[in-house]
């Protein structure tokens, strides 16, 4: 077997993308998609239909631009993932508007109008999982959507507070972002090691995953945001892995050797203290972690600019 084959066999594979064509060369269980990964989809001629489709919706259903845009944002956003969920079993993930990070209700008004237009098209919400940024009102947003069973990942996550406090509102799962936090310990620390298993991202996620695991929480884990194919092989065993797919390729074209590195047994036994995120100790410790303010604020801001690239396209190629 490839390395990806053997991957498989230990966890759950994820396309990291909004290319159709690569989720159907690899198959994987889930796919997760973001403004970005639209608004580069949405550019090429195979895939214009989905926005020209979105946009016409939009303009029917109003003549307000400010509305008629984010219309036609979340009919891009579900249209996109409709067409995913053509091919993966399983579920995709769709993206709150990055600009409602801090807004509680905003969150919650925005992930209901998305299950209702997937619920209209036939999709069950047990199908989707609604992205949402970990913030602390990211965090209670998708608190109340799991009570109405709308299930969420929590996306930009950089800590294990973070990681706490998702588990404690019951999310269903996150998606701790491997790269960015190698990125940032490059950048202001100077990390230079090439050992897979010294990696700051990786092994940031190895401690929550043993930490949901040591404590019984159903909360999975995905790590995101790979840099190479050795941080993925090192943490074989995660509930789920989500990966681009240029890494998807490394990986099949790979015959490196796969073990489980990640285990809920011995997670199990180890000597753990258990922490309780309340809104005080969790602005304290993201406070106190310069690393994951940083990209935290950084993602948001990211997310934004491309959502705003793609507003940009959606009104300058349809005239919304």
């Amino acid at each position: 077997m490839n390395a990806l084959e053997q991957l498989k066999q230990f966890t759950r594979v994820v396309a990291d993308t909004g290319d159709f064509e690569s989720i159907e060369a690899y198959r994987p269980v889930d796919a997760t998609t973001n403004p970005s990964l639209i608004y580069a989809s949405a550019k090429e001629e195979k895939y214009r239909h989905l926005a020209a489709k979105a946009a016409k919706e939009a303009r029917a259903l109003s003549s307000d631009p400010t509305e008629r845009m984010s219309l036609c944002l979340d009919r891009v956003a579900v249209n996109f993932g409709l067409e995913i969920l053509k091919i993966v079993p399983g579920r995709v993930s769709t993206e709150v508007d990055a600009r409602l990070s801090f807004d509680v209700a905003g969150t919650i008004a925005k992930a209901r109008t998305l299950i209702r237009l997937y619920e209209a098209a036939g999709i069950g919400r047990e199908r989707i999982l609604i992205k949402v940024a970990a913030t602390w009102e990211g965090i209670r947003a998708a608190e109340v959507l799991e009570k109405e069973g709308i299930h969420c990942n929590l996306t930009l996550l950089f800590s294990e507070i973070q990681a706490i406090a998702c588990a404690e509102a019951g999310v269903t799962l996150i998606s701790p972002f491997v790269g960015r936090i190698l990125d940032w310990y490059k950048k202001e620390k100077n990390f230079n090691s090439s050992v897979p298993a010294e990696d700051p991202g990786v092994v940031s996620v190895t401690g929550i995953f043993n930490y949901y695991k040591k404590f019984g929480y159903t909360t999975e884990v995905m790590g995101a945001s790979f840099r190479n194919k050795d941080e993925i092989i090192a943490l074989a065993g995660c509930d789920l892995l989500t990966v681009a797919p240029s890494l998807l390729k490394e990986l099949e074209l790979s015959d490196e050797t796969v073990v489980r590195m990640l285990d809920p047994e011995r997670a199990a036994d180890m000597d753990t203290i258990k922490i309780h995120a309340d809104e005080a100790s969790f602005r304290w410790l993201m406070n106190e972690d310069a690393m994951a303010t940083d990209k935290l604020a950084d993602g948001i801001r990211r997310f934004t600019a491309d959502l705003l690239k793609l507003e940009d396209f959606l009104k300058t190629t349809f005239s919304l």
